[in-house]
């Protein structure tokens, strides 16, 4: 589940009594014992496997890296994702979300009220800007701003993608012999809007061009899968769809609730992505939405991504994650579905990213076509992204 704020929310409060977090830096990811990869024997990989996977082009829609203290340029044996572990697994392109709120209840699958905020309790821990501490929206441009400084100290390693036509040169970069991985950002949940549109510019101008509309709880622009309302878009939300659509900003549904899918499915002109989900056929969650609307965002045009975490795909192996792949390729059709991890999202998960040579390994092993996999593995998410990205 994600997020175990609650269980540290009382040493947080003792440590802002006694005023240690105003001389030191806390490690909350450690401290909150999150994001750990299960306890495994090392994969046996093919040698057709290793093969095929050397020569993929990986993309991932969802990662919550930014969120924590961790130097993502450095190798580290904590969390799910950093990018030298992305570049052992060879992944080309990874999706970066910012997670700005959770509320005082904690997180559920179902009925979470949105009152509070547990975020402000790992800002002061892991010393976060002040104004990030305080606004949401400040949060969101601070989590924009540490992959910003990860791109300027390494240039030669890690490129922001904010364009078709910088994606392009990405990729151009890494077919003549350059490791080099592209970053995009993505929101998980607008409430960074703070109720106004007009914050839509700052995060454009950050670099968003991902934005989940919900998280766990209900918000400004409507009804959350996991919320208390139960609604769709609201005369906001519905503004702030169009708004997306004009900038060219890809809109995730993941976290809304039905019926805010079916009205962003009635009002968007570009196909939306579901970034990080299970398939309800094989895991019969609530946290999954149902076959019928995977349809539909299908025929509309959009992508699946299918995730890596327990309330997604039940049982916690990387067979399990191949099941949910079979399935939504057999039901949506192999244009539609692609990996969306939720990696370093207060999940544990059954690999890290430096092992994801084991999906490829697997498919191979159960039948999966070379095109299968090449889609599934990035090639889906690359052609989506290159669509409908802003052209430059």
């Amino acid at each position: 589940m994600k997020i175990k704020f609650l269980m540290a929310a009382s040493v947080f409060a003792l440590l802002a009594i006694v005023g240690i977090g105003a001389t030191i830096k806390l490690d909350a990811e450690a401290l909150l014992d999150v994001n750990q990869v299960l306890p495994h024997e090392p994969f046996v990989i093919s040698s057709g496997a290793r093969e095929l996977h050397s020569t993929l082009a990986i993309a991932d829609w969802h990662t919550d890296s930014l969120m924590w203290l961790r130097d993502l340029l450095d190798h580290s044996d904590q969390g799910q994702v950093d990018f030298p572990r992305l570049r052992q697994g060879n992944v080309a392109l990874q999706v970066f979300t910012s997670v700005t709120k959770v509320p005082d209840a904690g997180i559920q699958v179902t009925n979470n009220p949105g009152e509070g905020d547990k975020i402000s309790l790992l800002a002061f821990a892991d010393k976060w800007p002040r104004k990030a501490r305080d606004s949401i929206y400040e949060r969101a441009l601070y989590h924009a701003e540490k992959m910003a400084d990860i791109e300027r100290r390494a240039p030669d390693q890690v490129v922001l993608i904010e364009s078709a036509e910088e994606l392009e040169r990405l990729l151009k970069r890494r077919m003549s012999g350059e490791d080099v991985i592209g970053a995009v950002l993505g929101t998980e949940g607008l409430h960074p809007l703070e109720g106004s549109i007009e914050n839509l510019n700052g995060l454009y101008e950050a670099g968003y061009r991902v934005m989940g509309l919900f998280h766990f709880f209900d918000n400004e622009l409507g009804g959350s899968l996991h919320g208390m309302s139960g609604e769709g878009l609201n005369t906001f939300g519905t503004e702030v769809v169009k708004e997306l659509n004009r900038r060219n900003i890809i809109i995730d549904v993941a976290h809304a609730s039905p019926a805010a899918v079916e009205d962003v499915l009635a009002l968007s002109d570009a196909p939306v992505v579901l970034s990080h989900t299970g398939m309800r056929g094989v895991c019969d969650q609530p946290r999954n939405i149902s076959d019928e609307l995977m349809l539909k965002i299908a025929e509309h045009g959009g992508l699946i991504g299918i995730g890596y975490f327990e309330i997604a795909i039940c049982e916690m192996t990387p067979e399990s994650v191949v099941e949910h792949i079979r399935y939504a390729i057999d039901l949506l059709g192999v244009d539609h579905v692609s990996l969306g991890s939720d990696y370093d999202g207060s999940v544990a998960t059954p690999f890290d990213v430096s092992e994801i040579s084991v999906l490829t390994h697997i498919m191979l092993e159960r039948g999966f076509s070379e095109r299968e996999i090449r889609a599934v593995m990035g090639g889906n998410t690359l052609r989506f992204l290159a669509n409908n990205l802003p052209p430059m």
